[in-house]
């Protein structure tokens, strides 16, 4: 098993995409790349923390290749955005690879490499040595399942769930 831990806006986003790949085993929202210790969701939405919201991803690369993980990433957010996604706005919602050793650093900087073929704007994607984790309350975990109807799910996340389907279709569970 390998994880990747990995901020592209609102965790729920990632989350949802994530959950539906054959090979994931598990993703969990949650908070890093700050250095205010503790936080939770009010905290980090209010900017001062310096915490990304994240999804740390755990995978079977005999089922799912790591780039696979890595290029739906880039498929499903806008990394040429410096600290936003749409709607949300700070550098809490930054594009951003939290690496765990050297070499997710240099996979990290290659899938950078390979998404920038499909970008007309530079990518800005932060590649940072990860810190400290903290999951995020219960009720941002499998978020758009639990709440499929919600208004930020019905714009926000569909779209990116149908762009996963549309490009990655052979790798969704059944």
């Amino acid at each position: 098993m390998k994880t990747y831990v990995l901020a592209g806006g609102c965790f729920w986003c990632l989350d949802a995409v994530y959950r539906r790949l054959r090979g994931v085993t598990d993703v969990e929202s949650g908070y890093t790349g700050g250095g205010y210790p503790n936080p939770d969701y009010y905290t980090v939405c209010s900017g001062t923390t310096g915490h990304a919201e994240a999804v740390k991803v755990t995978f079977d690369e005999a089922v799912i290749p790591a780039e696979v993980i890595l290029d739906v990433f880039f498929a499903t957010h806008d990394p040429t955005t410096l600290n936003r996604q749409g709607y949300d706005v700070g550098t809490q919602y930054r594009s951003a690879m939290f690496y765990l050793d050297d070499e997710q650093q240099r996979e990290f900087t290659e899938a950078i490499d390979r998404a920038q073929e499909q970008w007309d704007d530079p990518i800005v994607t932060e590649v940072t040595r990860a810190s400290t984790w903290y999951p995020a309350e219960e009720m941002h975990q499998d978020f758009y399942s639990r709440q499929p109807g919600n208004g930020y799910c019905q714009v926000i996340i569909n779209p990116k769930l149908a762009k996963a389907r549309k490009y990655y279709s052979q790798w969704l569970a059944a």
